[in-house]
């Protein structure tokens, strides 16, 4: 399956029948609103939609177990699989095909199953953070941009803040060496000069004007802040992919330093947004399902 990768159409698929099962393949996940998201978002299209968490950490099994998993998903007539942590770069060798954007960030997040039972990877996630960015920070400054981590999120958002328009990206990981592989990838794509790497993550920061927060550092598993506090400062906006609190700890210190913020809801929304149309070939309604998340998140904290 994976040795011949070529390039899948960008477009969305035609719209399949009036029934569809997807679902998520990630580790720790059963507190994912996504199933949700969608199955309430078919229902206002008319199609009865399943939604099926394939929790690795159910099963105590890792990124070995996905041969199997798409094998069962693509038997049992799967429309298509979102792919979290920690598969999403996992999964790529394992596809038919690969659309342009997962190709250049080489992560997946979501996996198309065609008719003819080719497995097309793609990612939502740039899109999807791209478009919480601008619904929460319409005007943000995107001349120099920090970015922690450089894993399959990591990735996603870095090539989608460079098309977005931002002017350096600075890219800090714990791991330095997974940063100036992202980077070289980033200077590759989009030339020479628009990213860099710092292992110092305050040095980074110093006269950026955004930053982009892209590890599991915060979530309900994971608690913590991923760079001292001290580090904020008031003309600094601050983005979130965190959405498991929504108010991370990140988030706090940065309102309490009067930073900007856009929570992790936004990229949570706009991902599934992008999932959703090509498993389903139907046009979402993203205000619509941001809403819904939103009463979804005040259910969780009541």
């Amino acid at each position: 399956m994976g040795e011949r990768l070529v390039e899948a159409p960008a477009a969305v698929p035609q719209a399949r029948a009036a029934q569809a099962l997807v679902g998520l393949i990630g580790a720790g996940i059963q507190r994912s609103l996504t199933p949700m998201l969608h199955e309430e978002e078919a229902r206002h299209h008319g199609l009865r939609l399943h939604y099926q968490l394939i929790d690795l950490d159910r099963t105590h099994e890792d990124v070995r177990a996905l041969p199997g998993l798409l094998r069962a998903a693509r038997t049992m007539g799967f429309a298509g699989l979102n792919i979290t942590y920690p598969c999403k770069q996992a999964v790529v060798p394992l596809l038919d095909a690969l659309s342009d954007e997962a190709a250049q960030m080489g992560a997946v997040n979501t996996v198309v199953i065609e008719r003819d039972g080719r497995l097309v990877g793609h990612n939502t996630d740039g899109s999807g953070w791209a478009w919480g960015l601008q619904r929460a920070l319409p005007d943000a400054d995107l001349s120099r941009v920090v970015l922690l981590g450089a894993g399959g999120a990591g990735s996603a958002i870095a090539h989608a803040a460079l098309r977005l328009g931002a002017g350096e990206l600075v890219v800090h990981d714990r791991e330095a060496d997974k940063a100036e592989r992202l980077v070289a990838e980033l200077q590759r794509v989009h030339g020479a000069g628009r990213a860099r790497a710092d292992a110092d993550v305050a040095h980074a920061l110093a006269g950026a004007c955004g930053l982009v927060h892209a590890t599991p550092t915060g979530m309900d598993k994971l608690p913590g802040m991923p760079l001292p506090a001290d580090c904020l400062r008031p003309d600094l906006w601050v983005s979130e992919i965190v959405y498991f609190p929504l108010h991370t700890p990140l988030l706090q210190a940065a309102r309490a330093r009067g930073c900007a913020v856009a929570d992790g809801g936004g990229m949570a929304v706009g991902q599934a947004v992008g999932a959703f149309e090509r498993f389903t070939g139907l046009q979402a309604d993203a205000a619509r399902m941001d809403g819904h998340f939103r009463r979804l998140v005040g259910q969780r904290l009541d």
